[in-house]
């Protein structure tokens, strides 16, 4: 359970942006939540072979991952509703959405 985020959505950016093409915004409940899921990235993409970048700091509320051609936004409750991600990239197609 304390890898499960929740209201995960994937944005396709493709037609909108140059230096992505698809943002993942998913909300974890509480700071080690966050921690797991940065922890599962960071060991998925390192199988893969694909790139992991992070930014900004679980305490913080706000974590980007830049896997390359996907970044992944997880946020707190607080900062997702604060930043509104999906307010300002509106015009990306909405792929899934897993609430």
């Amino acid at each position: 359970m304390d890898r499960q985020a929740s209201d995960v959505v994937l944005l396709d950016l493709t037609s909108l942006s140059t230096f992505t093409d698809y943002f993942v915004i998913a909300t974890a409940g509480n700071e080690r939540q966050l921690n797991a899921l940065i922890e599962t990235l960071d060991a998925d993409a390192s199988a893969a072979g694909r790139p992991f970048k992070q930014e900004g700091l679980p305490d913080g509320g706000w974590v980007l991952v830049d896997l390359g051609t996907v970044i992944v936004h997880l946020f707190s409750l607080e900062k997702r509703a604060y930043y509104n991600l999906e307010g300002l990239w509106q015009r990306a197609q909405e792929v899934v959405r897993v609430q």
